[in-house]
């Protein structure tokens, strides 16, 4: 039986992980962890936030997918949707899901990722 997700894998060109580090850790505010020594070697760089795991491997065939994408749930969505379009991060909105508000933005590899915060009753 399926108990959770453990984590979600993006892929990213060789030499976009400094890009990758300034994106995840410095604008989405997640937190970079080890990568255990025999997959280090690979390149890459992991990330977590709550109980949100993104792991970035390196693929020289990288092509980023205009449609998947990891939903990362978001406390504060305004002042979260600011934070990444002043630090140069593309925000686009999307009204599409009723009893959320999301926004999509696309990391330095191209990857698509949406950001989403439930609508309480007295947001209507």
């Amino acid at each position: 039986m399926i108990t959770g997700l453990d984590h979600i894998q993006l892929s990213a060109p060789p030499g976009t992980e400094d890009a990758l580090r300034v994106y995840y850790g410095d604008l989405l505010g997640m937190t970079e962890v080890s990568k255990p020594p025999t997959l280090a070697a690979n390149g890459g760089c992991w990330f977590e936030a709550g109980t949100a795991r993104v792991h970035l491997g390196i693929d020289p065939d990288h092509r980023p997918s205009k449609k998947a994408h990891p939903g990362l749930r978001v406390h504060d969505l305004d002042a979260f949707a600011t934070r990444l379009a002043t630090g140069g991060a593309p925000v686009t909105w999307d009204h599409n899901l009723p009893g959320h508000r999301r926004f999509y933005s696309v990391d330095p590899a191209g990857n698509r990722l949406e950001f989403l915060e439930a609508v309480t009753t007295a947001e209507g």
